[in-house]
């Protein structure tokens, strides 16, 4: 396999001290040592790759929290911060010998400033929750990932999360102010601030999208955007997926940026609709799925706008929401892709790749190729509208070597997205999944770049090591072979 859980060894000695220290800190139900207690902290949503940890702590506040650093960095030992543990790309999977430090408890809402549009919270709240919260006054938080009930916003910050309307809403690096994190020493810094531009290197763009590795996020002050009076999807079929990736182009060109802009391929639309039954078009080859948001003057003209694209590339059929509750059908049944391909197969990785959207319909069609090469079923949804894949290769771990024709498959999916200009990730973060194909996106020199930003806020390299950047000679191992060790 191409992917490893990171490895960290420290002796018996430090072992017991540090665990002595963090006993001491920590009330006894904050702090999991035993076998039974740790197993459900193995792994996160990428379930291939699983590693006990030496031990989980749950601190219950900020300076329990900057107390486990501290320990672990006084004694070298490695950190993990987890949130809800549903990210995809091995990003909380534990260090053998090092602490998981767990985020759970730390769920307030400590405001919502309707004048100012904004809400801090902290990083256990989960990114549905502070819609919820900001409701009563017009208003919510616009990223949403597919998890987005489950998964937090410290997880959102980590993997720079985005969802089916990060097309005209941005992703989690466009919708922060401001963060508060903990160095793995413990120091507290505050990055950003509340004016919509600060002094100095915009090291916000820096934390956001860093995995865990530069620091751990301990509150978020995000924006709140109002909540449009109209919104619509259209909902259009093709018979053919070529046509369907050349219509997202074309949408794009006659200048239209819609609220989403989705796709999902037939064998997807098939586990969706058996799942959510949510009207979908089972004869397509492929459908999109345009919203438009805004007035009803502007959503009007925009669907209207929409419905002319597509008829003239191609769609067989075009089918409009009559109104809210057909509309949030329409989206739960793209929202549902991960769990509904769970239904069907026994195991599936979930890639992340992002190309330029001209290149769609040529990255389709090879993506079949290839799963026809290495003997696998692979379902495709995409946040079309900004070129981010998520193709789903089904396996069944349990038959001999289909991970490791899984693993391959994904590998030569993400290399394909870097041959047409484009990256091995849009939002599942790099973690230890796609660690290799790094050396395939960036020179050396750049991976040694990443590597100095990394020393600067973590010189022991302590926080989430063994991930997202790979060494130099991990990656002349790979270039070598095709596989590092």
């Amino acid at each position: 396999m191409h992917a490893h859980p990171p490895e960290h060894r420290i002796d018996e000695d430090t072992r017991s001290a540090v665990l002595a220290e963090l006993a001491a800190l920590l009330p006894a139900s904050a702090l999991l040592v035993d076998f039974e207690d740790l197993k459900p902290y193995e792994c996160d949503g990428l379930t291939a790759y699983r590693q006990l940890p030496m031990a989980v702590a749950l601190p219950a506040d900020e300076a329990q929290a900057v107390a486990v650093l501290r320990a672990c960095h006084r004694h070298g030992v490695p950190v993990v911060a987890r949130g809800a543990g549903t990210g995809l790309s091995g990003g909380a999977t534990p260090v053998n010998d090092g602490v998981v430090l767990s985020l759970a408890r730390f769920m307030r809402i400590l405001e919502v400033d309707p004048l100012a549009r904004t809400a801090r919270v902290q990083p256990g709240v989960r990114n549905t929750a502070i819609s919820e919260a900001a409701a009563p006054f017009g208003l919510y938080y616009a990223p949403d990932p597919s998890s987005q009930i489950a998964c937090t916003i410290g997880g959102n910050v980590a993997e720079n999360s985005g969802g089916v309307h990060c097309l005209k809403y941005g992703l989690t690096v466009h919708n922060i102010l401001k963060l508060r994190v903990a160095l793995i020493d413990g120091e507290i810094v505050e990055i950003g601030g509340d004016a919509l531009d600060g002094p100095g290197y915009d090291l916000l763009a820096v934390m956001v999208g860093s995995e865990g590795m530069l620091g751990v996020v301990l509150e978020a002050t995000v924006k709140l955007t109002p909540k449009p009076q109209v919104a619509q999807v259209v909902m259009a079929s093709f018979d053919d997926v070529i046509k369907a990736g050349n219509a997202v182009a074309d949408i794009i060109a006659a200048g239209i940026i819609p609220a989403g802009l989705e796709m999902m391929d037939k064998p997807a639309t098939a586990a969706v609709e058996d799942f959510v039954h949510a009207g979908y078009d089972l004869s397509a080859e492929a459908i999109l799925l345009a919203e438009s948001d805004g007035t009803p003057e502007e959503v009007a003209e925009e669907i209207a706008a929409m419905r002319a694209v597509l008829e003239k590339a191609g769609a067989r059929e075009l089918r409009v929401s009559q109104n809210e509750a057909e509309r949030l059908k329409f989206w739960a049944g793209r929202k549902a892709a991960f769990p509904a391909v769970g239904r069907i197969t026994p195991d599936y990785l979930c890639m992340d790749g992002t190309i330029p959207r001209k290149h769609l319909a040529h990255v389709l069609t090879e993506i079949a190729r290839l799963a026809q090469r290495y003997g696998l079923r692979c379902a495709n949804v995409f946040h079309a509208g900004d070129g981010n894949l998520h193709p789903l290769i089904m396996f069944d771990a349990s038959v001999p070597d289909e991970l490791e024709r899984a693993t391959e498959l994904g590998s030569r999916i993400l290399e394909l997205s870097v041959d047409v200009g484009g990256t091995i990730t849009g939002e599942h973060g790099v973690g230890i999944e796609k660690v290799q194909q790094m050396c395939v996106q960036f020179s050396r020199e750049e991976l040694e770049a990443f590597h100095a930003l990394k020393e600067a806020f973590d010189p022991k390299r302590l926080l989430n090591p063994g991930k997202a950047v790979p060494t130099p000679r991990r990656c002349s191992e790979y270039r070598l072979t095709g596989s590092a060790k």
